[in-house]
């Protein structure tokens, strides 16, 4: 049966710790089964805000396909893997834990000038299960700032054979995308339309086809309906994942 159903910000479970704002639009903290809540293959959405040298300490993850998108500030990953970066808006970041990995993510970057930033980083992290479980661990990265700034949906992260040579980065799941668009007043991109699509407003306000107005931190499940068209309010930014299976 087809829905769609909208959550707004102030919906989210809010938890702060003085050195992280974390809002949630699924069930997080605690031991019990992710999968149970998901929408659609999409685990976790996760907007956090870390104040300036502190953050998440080196800690595991087992088959994931963690997503970490920066909307301001920068954030230090380091791996027992040996993988490390400097996560910073527009960079597309993806780490598969697959078999098992130690990772760290702090707010403590060094300037060049041998001090370190002082200002809080803003993010959000995104989680899926992949498709199968106990891969090598793996990381990548890429820099798509030129491609948002041309418009459109951009296809950031993607399993899919269909955007194997047109997604910044790769998937272990075939099943599953994530797109995502910074909107101009007036500019507009169109949902796709896939079994379950799961959109947040990371920024800005957008008028979505049929549903209304929808502000920074809110989100549009739909199940079985999609291809709606988002318009920018103002200047925006939307994240919209497409997926074609379910975790239940």
């Amino acid at each position: 049966m087809s829905s769609v159903v909208v959550q707004r910000a102030v919906e989210r479970a809010h938890l702060n710790y003085g050195w992280l704002t974390a809002r949630h639009s699924f069930p997080f903290a605690g031991n019990f089964d992710h999968a149970a809540y998901a929408h659609g293959l999409l685990l976790v959405n996760n907007d956090d805000i870390i104040e300036a040298d502190s953050g998440f300490d080196t800690h595991q993850h087992r088959d994931t396909e963690i997503v970490t998108w920066v909307l301001s500030g920068s954030l230090v990953h380091q791996d027992s893997a040996g993988h490390s970066g400097v996560i910073h808006r527009g960079l597309a970041q993806r780490m598969s834990a697959g078999s098992g990995i130690l990772h760290s993510e702090r707010n403590d970057r060094w300037r060049a000038d041998g001090s370190r930033v002082t200002e809080p980083v803003h993010l959000v992290q995104m989680w899926i299960p992949p498709d199968q479980s106990g891969v090598t661990p793996s990381y990548q990265e890429l820099d798509i700032n030129t491609e948002l700034d041309a418009g459109g949906l951009i296809t950031l992260a993607s399993g899919m054979p269909a955007h194997r040579d047109h997604s910044a980065i790769s998937l272990h799941n075939k099943h599953a995308a994530l797109h995502v668009a910074r909107l101009e007043t007036g500019g507009s991109v169109s949902l796709p339309d896939a079994p379950y699509v799961h959109g947040f407003i990371a920024g800005g306000t957008v008028d979505v086809e049929g549903v209304g107005l929808l502000g920074p931190g809110d989100s549009l499940r739909l199940k079985d309906t999609g291809g709606q068209r988002v318009e920018g309010i103002d200047d925006a930014e939307i994240l919209v994942w497409e997926m074609h299976a379910s975790t239940n």
